[in-house]
């Protein structure tokens, strides 16, 4: 009942074999000429796909990968994993000390960075014809809202490990970063939810819907923290959790499969639930234990899960049929100016001078694997069709670029990111190698 036959096995095996190696690859390669990895992952897809592989031989394209009648929703559930480790991942990247410059300069860059940017998001899908680009639900406010959040996005797996490469995740810079990227994404999540929930229900806007969508997310969201965080504090580090002692890893895999189960039958998406455990985790646990349990998640995500995942979503586009360069050069000129605008002019208001005033808008205009994620539940809830799932994917990753590229600059140039990071010294890697930083590089 549950097994596959050893042709189907073998099959996905070599297909899947094949996906990763060249994601494994292709992400090398674009490290080291620095590019971040995400980029390269995704790049996979594209070469196995029907970008490249499909457009210039179709036969070995649905040879490989539609072999047999299941094997693209075996690579669908994979895709779903992949989603969910990134979003767990995500979470136990959250910031949770400050001082009070700190929060009060996170807090502007909040509001600064999200509700400006929503707003002409918003307004700008008036501007656009978005016809052309509506997916099978038929729903343009579904969609304003998704373009708006597309502006507003930030990416906290891809920033963080920009930060992590140049040995700057231990500045002030990077921790007010990943926290303004962290909230004002939870509020864009909820956003979305509102989005994919006016979608399947095949209704324009009304007061009911608004209502009980954002109710149900937040409601989910509070609930889900308080009371993961009482029992991840009380109940966790105890003798009698025999589940924790046999394996610390599935014990929280259990806690996130869980959470992102209740979130889906509360209707809620289930990226929420993976996101909340490991905020939860991040929030509650230690300080040894969170760095073990993130220490643990990485080695199996980062390994498997979440380069198929990219991968995969580079196996759905195709940039030959379904992609409009000169639309996308001005999607990606709009956005990114209105969210770089947006943070910049917050920054000067909190008194912040000019080079770490753009040092912000352009780290924070990082949409990354958020991005990502953005346009592939879209794509799925119907909201988007083909063809804008490849502009906001190809937005994810160019501005997952940029930052790279400028702060690699700012530091070996030896300038300081943000007022508290004066004689910057780059630390190791956390995978132990040694970012050397000076003039000459």
């Amino acid at each position: 009942m549950f097994s596959l036959t050893s042709f189907e096995i073998s099959h996905f095996l070599l297909a899947m074999g094949c996906l990763l190696a060249m994601a494994h690859l292709l992400g090398y390669l674009a490290e080291r000429i620095y590019i971040p990895r995400v980029i390269g992952e995704v790049a996979a897809g594209l070469v196995l796909g029907p970008t490249l592989l499909g457009h210039l031989f179709p036969d070995a394209f649905k040879w490989l990968f539609l072999g047999f009648e299941t094997e693209h929703k075996l690579f669908g559930l994979l895709y779903q994993l992949g989603l969910l480790m990134l979003m767990f991942c995500s979470g136990l990247k959250f910031q949770t000390k400050f001082n009070r410059d700190d929060i009060k300069m996170t807090s502007a860059l909040v509001i600064g960075a999200t509700i400006p940017a929503f707003i002409v998001g918003w307004f700008a899908a008036d501007v656009f014809n978005i016809s052309p680009y509506l997916g099978t639900a038929n729903n343009p406010l579904a969609m304003k809202i998704v373009i708006a959040i597309s502006i507003a996005i930030t990416s906290i797996p891809v920033i963080s490990k920009i930060f992590n490469d140049l040995g700057i995740m231990h500045t002030r810079f990077a921790k007010i970063v990943i926290a303004c990227a962290g909230i004002h994404d939870i509020l864009l999540w909820v956003a979305l939810g509102f989005a994919t929930a006016i979608a399947s229900n095949g209704a324009g806007f009304s007061s009911g819907i608004a209502l009980k969508s954002i109710g149900v997310s937040f409601g989910f969201i509070v609930g889900t923290f308080i009371v993961g965080y009482f029992l991840f504090k009380h109940l966790t580090i105890i003798k009698q959790n025999i589940l924790f002692r046999s394996s610390n890893l599935g014990y929280f895999l259990f806690i996130m499969f869980i959470l992102a189960s209740l979130a889906g039958n509360l209707h809620v998406e289930t990226i929420f639930g993976a996101l909340i455990a490991g905020i939860i985790a991040k929030v509650a646990l230690p300080k040894a234990v969170s760095e073990r349990l993130e220490q643990g998640v990485s080695n199996i995500s980062f390994s498997w899960f979440i380069p198929i995942y990219f991968a995969t979503v580079g196996l759905q586009l195709d940039l030959v049929r379904h992609f409009n360069p000169l639309f996308f050069l001005a999607y990606f000129l709009f956005a990114t100016l209105t969210q770089t605008l947006a943070v910049y002019l917050t920054s000067r208001a909190m008194k912040q001078d000019t080079l770490t005033s753009f040092n912000l808008g352009v780290a924070i205009n990082d949409r990354g694997g958020p991005g990502i994620v953005l346009s592939s539940v879209a794509y799925a809830a119907g909201i988007i069709n083909q063809e804008f799932f490849a502009i906001l994917v190809m937005l994810a990753l160019i501005t997952s670029w940029i930052p790279g590229t400028w702060l690699r600059f700012i530091v070996n140039k030896g300038w300081r990111l943000m007022p508290g990071d004066e004689n910057l010294i780059p630390q190791p890697r956390s995978d132990g190698k040694i970012k050397s930083f000076n003039k000459s590089v």
